[in-house]
């Protein structure tokens, strides 16, 4: 699973290399636990995973936008986002991965 994007196929044969269940229970398996993270989500929850990072629904207030094309002012509704916060074991991970350090001081990596 090296370079462009990981699809739910890749993360079901990791788990069935990584861990000897069959193709359809590792299928099972990533399918049970991304269904959990998104109803998690859908009932406003935050769901943490641990050295990984954590997912949440964030409320976006009404404000004022502007159309690119004519300049016209326009309101745009207030909504909810999903937002991803990097864990800093994740965040270093990447980062000496890439041959990169964090640049703060009393942090390794």
């Amino acid at each position: 699973m090296t370079g462009g994007t990981v699809t739910r196929a890749q993360l079901s044969e990791a788990v069935y290399q990584e861990v000897g269940l069959s193709r359809n229970e590792s299928a099972d398996l990533v399918e049970t636990v991304l269904g959990e993270i998104s109803n998690a989500l859908s009932r406003g929850e935050m769901v943490k995973i641990s050295s990984f990072g954590s997912f949440a629904v964030r409320q976006k207030g009404e404000r004022v936008g502007r159309n690119p094309k004519t300049g016209e002012e326009v309101p745009i509704e207030p909504r909810q986002v999903l937002v991803f916060r990097a864990s800093h074991v994740l965040k270093d991970q990447i980062n000496t991965t890439l041959g990169k350090t964090t640049g703060k001081p009393g942090r390794k990596g």
